[in-house]
């Protein structure tokens, strides 16, 4: 089992920055690749970022290509994303994932974050 706690949600205004943090614990951190989703009221939870299990590679959603930067620290086991210019679009809880494989797809993920709201204001 990963247990994986995510973090730095909040409110911000247009075009603003925030930075979410997911730690992890269980099994071993450097043997996954981790991602972040998120969920939108009424919409379906959908890929935003992933990172391989060394950090060499990465993967985004055309819609924050640009403006998200995903990176991950073996030492704290932890997996951030930096989210700048921030669009109300944005708006949605953004969940933390664990795969034992390459995948942005959603069913690839094995275990998951409880979830953190970020709310981008206009």
């Amino acid at each position: 089992q990963v247990q994986l706690v995510e973090s730095g949600g909040g409110l911000v205004q247009a075009g603003g920055s925030l930075r979410l943090s997911c730690v992890a614990s269980g099994r071993t951190f450097s043997n996954y690749a981790m991602g972040w989703f998120r969920q939108a009221p009424g919409k379906e939870r959908e890929f935003v970022a992933a990172i391989s299990r060394g950090g060499a590679s990465f993967n985004y959603a055309d819609s924050v290509k640009g403006r998200f930067t995903i990176s991950r620290d073996h030492a704290k086991n932890t997996v951030s994303l930096q989210m700048d210019s921030l669009k109300p679009e944005d708006t949605a809880v953004y969940y933390c994932a664990a795969s034992g494989s390459w995948t942005t797809s959603r069913s690839g993920f094995d275990y998951w974050g409880q979830g953190t709201q970020v709310t981008v204001s206009s």
